[in-house]
């Protein structure tokens, strides 16, 4: 998401505990999650630039230690939820990152590469992954599972994840959203901002519809009203993130958004 869409990004915000075992542990809006396994930590995406200091100091406030984070994950590699991996990687060397083989290419060149965000604003300190995920696969560690969907559009190896986690006593299915967005400039159909972009919206909008989507979570806080979430939480309401409907509007919604931005560009 570029800059300009959320200004506050980078705001500091208080961790909070989600569900059993997952806590919210990002900015404002530059969201990230703590998972908190018997084998380890696992940490989802690290913000930008000054979210990666902020999380590693939110893991700690929660009562653990950001050296035994095993698996580092990243939801895609714009500025805003890469440019902190490597703060993260830096308090736990022990790490191994996993990331798609197109989003990884470019998180490994600091955002260099990227056929849209050019320049130094959006580029950061790079982070070589350990492991290349592909679309499917599965990461396990201290009795969790998650499972990567390779969702491209918004970039090319964009990834979803999925995975199960107990709120207000029941187990749920959790769904951590990569970003479905159309940034202002892109280009589709007939010409495209990279080769396959439309194609790849098409298939990615099929799965989003088609994975289980209970606790519904995402890359910014705004994609799923991270911070009325929050308010309702703290006011006694558990099972506040189980949001099945608010998943489905949002997909209508950005579906929407993309098929009239297609029709747009090619009336």
């Amino acid at each position: 998401m570029a800059a300009q869409d959320h200004p506050d990004g980078d705001a500091p915000y208080a961790p909070f505990k989600i569900g059993e075992g997952l806590y919210y542990d990002g900015s404002a809006d530059y969201a990230a999650y703590l998972i908190v396994t018997r084998a380890g930590l696992i940490q989802l995406d690290g913000g930008g630039g000054a979210t990666g200091h902020q999380i590693v100091g939110n893991i700690r406030a929660l009562g653990f230690d950001p050296a035994n984070i095993k698996v580092l994950l990243n939801s895609h590699e714009h500025f805003d939820h890469a440019a902190g991996l490597a703060e993260i990687k830096r308090a736990a060397p022990g790490a191994k990152f996993y990331a798609s083989a197109a989003d990884g290419a470019i998180v490994a060149a600091g955002g260099r590469g990227d056929p849209f965000l050019k320049g130094e604003t959006f580029y950061y300190e790079p982070v070589k992954p350990d492991v290349t995920l592909k679309d499917g696969q599965t990461i396990s560690l201290g009795g969790w599972t998650l499972t990567a969907h390779v969702t491209g559009g918004h970039t090319r190896g964009c990834t979803t994840w999925t995975f199960p986690v107990t709120v207000a006593g029941k187990v749920r299915q959790a769904l951590a959203h990569c970003s479905s967005s159309v940034l202002p400039g892109y280009r589709l159909g007939k010409t495209e901002t990279y080769p396959g972009q439309t194609a790849d919206y098409e298939k990615s909008f099929a799965t989003w519809k088609s994975l289980p989507c209970e606790v519904f979570l995402g890359s910014h806080g705004s994609f799923f009203g991270m911070q009325a979430k929050r308010k309702a939480l703290d006011a006694g309401k558990a099972d506040a993130f189980v949001d099945r409907e608010g998943c489905k509007a949002f997909y209508a919604k950005s579906e929407a958004a993309f098929r009239a931005e297609l029709h747009k560009q090619n009336p």
